[in-house]
Formats: C-alpha cells, structure tokens, sequence
C-alpha cells in the first residue's frame, strides 16, 4: 500500500503515519477492524501473516488462523505449538485463546475432542469457567475414549471447585478419581487428593461422610512405590481422618520436606501448594507455611492462573495476620477482591475479615463476619464458617467479651482435627473458659490442643501450649510457663502470638500486685499493638497498662490510611523488592501506573527511596535521619 491510501483517515485524524502507524485512540482501531468486511478482514490477515517473519512464530500462526476459512489443520496444529510457548513463558491466557481458535480448524472429530479438552483446561486456569464449559461440552461429543472422559469429569468438578469452594465439587472429583483406577493409579492418587480437598473445604457442610468416603477410597488405592510428595501428602492426610494424629505426623512431616524441597511441575504447584500449606499448619510449622505459600502466590502470578490466585494470595495473607503485618496483608486482600471481580468466583474473604478482626473494629467487623456466613452457607463451605467463628472469638476475646467468645470458639472447635483452624480455635476456647469460670471446658480443650501440638516439634506449638497451660496454672507454674511460651513464640515470625503472650503475661502479673513488672509487659504488648494495627487488643493492653499505674494516651495505629488502596499494594510489592514491571505484572496495570502511584506513595509518606518505604513499612513510622540513597 502506499502512503496516500492513508491519507483521508490522517485528514479526519483518525491515525498518523511515523516510524509506524499509531491510531488516535484504541476504541478508533477496534472500530475500524470490526467494521470491515469479513472477507476484507481475512485478507489483512493473510497479507499480516505472510510478511511475519520467522522469528515471531506465534504472531504468524495467530494472523494465519484468523485468515482460514473453514477447517485448516495445519494452521490448527501450529496454534497448538503457540499454545505450548505460551504456557511455557506462563501465559494462559493466551493460550487458552491460541487453543480455543485451533478447536474451530479441526475437522477430525477425535483431534476435535482433544484440543477441546486442552482448551476448557487451559480457560479454567485462566479463571474462564462458561468458555471452559462450552468448550467441554465440545469434547464430550467426540468419539468415546475413557481417558478423555475421566479428564473431562475432572475438569468439570476443578471447575465446580473453583467457583464455589464448597462442597458441589467433592463428589464430582470423586466420580473422576474412581474412573481413573482402571486407567492409571498414579493420576487415580492426583485426583483422589483433589476431591479431599474439596471435601476438607466442604467440611461440615458437605456430606457429613464425605471427608470420611473420600479418605477410606483413597486408602484402598495401592500405595506409590516411589512415592512423590503429592503421595506423601495423601497418605499423611488419610492416616489423620482414618487412624488419627499419632500415625499421620510423621507422613505428614515427610510431605511438607518434600513439598519444600522438591522441584514441582507448574501444575503440581498450582494444585497441590495450597493443601501443602494445610498440611504445615496442622504441624504448627509456620516456616513451611511461610515458604510454600511464598511459592504458591509467585506460581499463580507469573502463570496468571485466576483460578488459583484468590486461594493462594488469602493463604500467605493469613500468615500476614498472624505476624501482625496488617498492611501486607490487606494488599492480598485487594488482589483477591479484583481477581474475583474480574472471573465472578472466589472464596469465602478469610483476609477481608480478618483484617477487620485483628484490626480489632467491631462493626466492620460484624458485617464482614455476618455477610461471609450467609455466603459461606450458601455455598457449603464448611471451612469458611470454623474460620469465621474462630474469627469472631479472637475478636471478642480481644475485647474482653469473653462468653460471646466461649460460644464461637466452642462452635469453632467442635469441628474436624484435619481443619487446622479449628486447633487455633482450642486456643481462645482455653482463654474465654478461664474468664469465665468454666474450668472443666478450659481442661478439656487443653488436652485436645496438645494432642496436636504433643507430636509437632516446632517453636509455634511449644509457644502456643505453654501460653495456654499458662492461663490454667497458678503461681510460679505460671510464670515459667509464660517466659517459656514468650521464648519459643520468639523463634517464630508470628509477632501477633507474641504480643498476646506480653499481654496475658501482664495482666497475671497485675493480678499477681507486682505491677511494676507487669508494666513492662503491658507496655511491650501495647506498643505492639499499636504498630501492627491490632486497635482492640492495643486498648485492652492501654487499659491494663494504667490499670498498672501507668497513663497512656489512645493511638490510631500505623500510616496505611493516608493510602489508597491500590498505592498500598504498589508500595508493600516495593517495599519487597519487586520491580516496576514486576508490580504490574502482579497487580494486572502497565509500568507507567506503577511509576505514578509510587511518586504519589513517596510524597504521601515523605520518603525517596525504596529502602526507606521497607523500613517504614516494617516499624509503622519514618527513620529519623535516615540518608540511605540506595
């Protein structure tokens, strides 16, 4: 073409022509690609893909699919190249699209019904569930094949799975784990894993056997001879359901080393991360916790895996929480929220209310709770609801109300051993029932918490029984059993834990008359507090602190309000490391965004270097003095 064929649009300023021809705007360059013929639109195609050279592959096998009219298999095969590059570099979009155009080029029926199947796997991963399901209802009519079935059923309940969380998706994967026996046992384990989790998350709102079926059909499947650590992990969560605690810590153990230490292929990552996560907080062993919940969160991001994503980001949020970083933790909340947004599915908000728990703000708080639990019945999820009333005692206890946290922490702990949030749960129960007198159920919570702490070796369970054997003895028992909890919980990056054991400590020593001692934990737990955010427990710590004889003033904690909530996100990703592009990326926004909100979170927070935004994120306030230009 030559210039002049230009030359009207330039006149009505639609596009101009430099080193290359740049559209006024994107709507003007959509308008004028959907207002043109087919048949001239499939000619751009054409002419586009034959002057594409070699070295952008992809971009000729897209234009070249675009130009076909009718089944063209060879274009269709070279899509299915691009869709492999595409997953290799992380982009499942892509090729979900490369993947799903390659289906309407097939003219074999049988290689119809595969691509099929690849495409509705690769949109579900994308977070695409109606595409997903279109495009299998396109592989169920291919001739019949038994693997291509069980893959289809499968896919079908991890879908059910990830727009619900609930209970829908266990039989389905349950169906599809069976019908995998016959075909092969190693993916029969994969697919028996699965339908546990959804069973787990189903809990008491699913079939009140189904944790239990689930468990005793994946028992009776022959063990890996070489057991990966997905086996590992599948025999260490059926031991817990079928024969109990004792004989599932050491297998269980085993799985988490392996699942730390092992290289995992991407889709072992996105599926199995999460119940290995699981798997570290029924041993208390908040490291592994920390590190596989770090790796799920980066896997979903750099794949773009929507499906998984609102999981993984509310996993590592809930350790956030638990370590009182209240602002990076409400960054994850943000991302769950757009990414449910955008796909219409997601879980139960864990990270939405928790934050308005810990932050310690009770009408925020009550809505949340409230709003989640309807949804959360709704749906089946089980889990969702233990997580709620264990929520909704920490809340209470922290505001002394102590037999509204009795309540919700009985109902919290009446739950499964193999939910861990439920052993969380024994903890405020021990608390309230000490507050409140009722000494024979603070005893029998006791004794349950430490069949799940007895055979765990790690620094957060000897914390976290010693602090509640703590609220039970009297004398020096008492004190030796709070400096014990306080040294191990300091091994741990659960600072939160930390600052409530300051805080018990303190108050039992007021009650002891050595108020002067008692100041100096109170007033260690209070400026805890205050830094993290955690409001209600900061003024139950103020209010014993001058109980004590020491006056303080009430403090609204931390700077974070003074950002919106998307400068927040761009500032904690800063504070970690990432780069601009690598904040875009994660947050789903061009660099140039980034850069914008980063000049305004400097000027806001009066800091001019990434160091510095890492240091006030971490102590809640500026570093006087500081000259660091890095």
């Amino acid at each position: 073409l030559g210039v002049s064929a230009a030359r009207a649009a330039e006149t009505d300023g639609l596009l101009s022509i430099g080193t290359q021809v740049v559209f006024r705007h994107p709507l003007v360059r959509s308008a004028v690609y959907q207002a043109m013929p087919p048949s001239q639109r499939r000619a751009a195609h054409r002419a586009l893909a034959d002057v594409t050279g070699p070295s952008e592959p992809d971009r000729r096998a897209w234009h070249r699919a675009q130009a076909a009219v009718g089944f063209d298999e060879e274009a269709a095969a070279e899509l299915e190249g691009s869709a492999h590059r595409a997953l290799a570099r992380g982009g499942i979009a892509a090729a979900a699209a490369f993947l799903e155009r390659s289906v309407a080029l097939t003219a074999d029926p049988a290689a119809r019904a595969e691509r099929a199947l690849r495409a509705a796997r690769a949109k579900q991963q994308a977070g695409a569930y109606d595409s997903a399901l279109d495009l299998l209802a396109l592989a169920d009519r291919g001739p019949e094949n038994e693997l291509r079935a069980a893959n289809s059923e499968l896919l079908r309940g991890q879908i059910a799975f990830a727009r619900s969380f609930g209970g829908g998706a266990a039989p389905v994967l349950l169906r599809a784990a069976r019908r995998f026996e016959s075909i092969d046992l190693s993916r029969a384990r994969d697919v028996y894993l699965q339908a546990l989790t959804s069973a787990m998350l189903a809990g008491r709102l699913g079939d009140e056997c189904r944790i239990a079926e689930v468990a005793h059909s994946a028992r009776r499947v022959p063990a890996a001879s070489v057991p990966r650590a997905s086996d590992l992990l599948l025999d260490g969560l059926t031991l817990l359901i079928v024969e109990g605690r004792d004989a599932a810590v050491p297998v269980l153990r085993k799985a988490v080393s392996a699942f730390t230490t092992e290289e995992l292929a991407p889709e072992e990552e996105l599926y199995w991360l999460w119940l290995a996560c699981h798997g570290a907080g029924l041993l208390w062993d908040d490291e592994a916790w920390r590190l596989l919940a770090t790796r799920l969160l980066r896997s979903c991001e750099e794949r773009g895996a929507l499906s998984i994503l609102p999981v993984a980001a509310a996993t590592r949020a809930g350790l956030h929480l638990l370590g009182g970083e209240l602002l990076q933790a409400a960054s994850l909340a943000e991302t769950v929220a757009d990414v449910t947004f955008m796909t219409g599915a997601g879980p139960v908000p864990y990270t939405e209310v928790g934050l308005a728990v810990f932050r310690g703000r009770d009408d925020e708080a009550a809505a949340a709770i409230r709003n989640a639990t309807r949804d959360a019945t709704a749906r089946g999820e089980g889990m969702a609801l233990t997580y709620l009333q264990w929520a909704t005692a920490v809340l209470h206890n922290g505001a002394c109300r102590y037999d509204q946290a009795l309540e919700s922490a009985r109902q919290a702990g009446a739950d499964s051993s193999v939910q861990r949030i439920r052993n969380w749960a024994l903890a405020e129960l021990i608390e309230a029932a000490v507050r409140t007198g009722h000494q024979d159920l603070a005893d029998e919570a006791l004794r349950e918490l430490c069949r799940t702490t007895k055979p765990c070796s790690s620094h957060w369970a000897a914390g976290i029984e010693a602090h509640c054997r703590a609220l039970l003895a009297v004398g020096t028992d008492a004190e030796d059993l709070y400096r014990t909890a306080l040294g191990q919980l300091e091994c741990t990056g659960l600072r939160a834990a930390v600052a409530r054991v300051h805080l018990l400590y303190g108050e039992w020593l007021r009650r002891e008359r050595r108020n002067l001692e008692a100041r100096d934990q109170l007033r260690q737990a209070h400026e805890m507090f205050v830094r993290f955010g955690m409001d209600g427990f900061a003024e139950r710590a103020r209010s014993e602190l001058s109980a004590a004889g020491e006056p303080t003033h009430k403090r609204r904690s931390r700077f974070g309000e003074q950002l919106t909530p998307q400068e927040r996100r761009v500032a904690m990703l800063a504070a970690e490391g990432a780069t601009n592009p690598e904040i875009a990326s994660r947050l789903f926004i061009s660099a140039s965004t980034v850069d914008y909100h980063l000049r305004k979170v400097f000027r806001k927070l009066k800091v001019t270097t990434r160091t510095q935004l890492a240091r006030l994120l971490q102590d809640g306030q500026p570093i006087p003095g500081d000259t660091d230009r890095s």
